[in-house]
């Protein structure tokens, strides 16, 4: 299988972890594309992902999947025996997955549009709004308040053990260096559980 992959970017990260976490990343082939020099945006790319984003997944048999949540869906069902991060129970599906919608709407989409909005760095594809990408700021900051509250005695975003949620969450978090919004000093539960995720040796993949 090969996983067509961006080292900078915060999707491709998402499923590297996952994949880590399950002990598969060393199974994968995995292939950079360069986004700036608009690699993903050639007939070869789009024909393996039409959105023309990153990252996708190609199978052996030439099957491709263009969407992160869903390679990671492929791996949780195809590999069973491997550790669950989706959940295995109804309730704790059903909750993983409401925090993984909520921090791709609430938190990772603003995300992204700050970076698209302030940085200019595709400002080559896309006309910047700067004003959409400062209240997009302002989103990913109210999350990560939200996020500290939440944290104050839990370990884990959900249950008591890793999941897909705090992957998504963790890799959204870093990402926003680029956006100058960080951690702040008093969000003291937010940083404990960052520090948490940052030693697992998955972080580094």
């Amino acid at each position: 299988m090969k996983l067509f992959d961006t080292s900078t970017a915060t999707n491709p990260r998402r499923v590297r972890i996952f994949l880590a976490e399950k002990g598969l990343l060393d199974q994968i082939e995995v292939i950079q594309v360069d986004l700036q020099k608009g690699e993903n945006l050639s007939e070869e790319y789009k024909a393996r992902n039409p959105m023309k984003k990153v990252p996708t997944l190609e199978l052996d048999d030439g099957k491709c999947l263009g969407d992160t949540m869903a390679i990671c869906r492929y791996f949780e069902e195809s590999a069973p025996e491997t550790t669950r991060l989706l959940g295995e129970t109804p309730w704790e599906k059903a909750e993983i997955e409401q925090w993984l919608r909520w921090i791709d709407f609430y938190f990772m989409v603003p995300t992204g549009m700050c970076f698209q909005h302030c940085s200019g760095y595709f400002k080559d594809r896309m006309k910047p709004i700067p004003e959409w990408g400062e209240e997009c700021r302002k989103g990913a900051v109210k999350f990560m308040k939200f996020l500290d509250q939440h944290l104050q005695d839990r370990e884990f975003i959900c249950g008591d053990r890793l999941s897909a949620a705090d992957i998504n969450a963790y890799v959204t978090v870093d990402f926003n260096r680029v956006n100058d919004v960080r951690i702040q000093p008093e969000q003291a539960a937010l940083k404990a559980w960052h520090e948490r995720m940052k030693g697992r040796p998955s972080a580094k993949a």
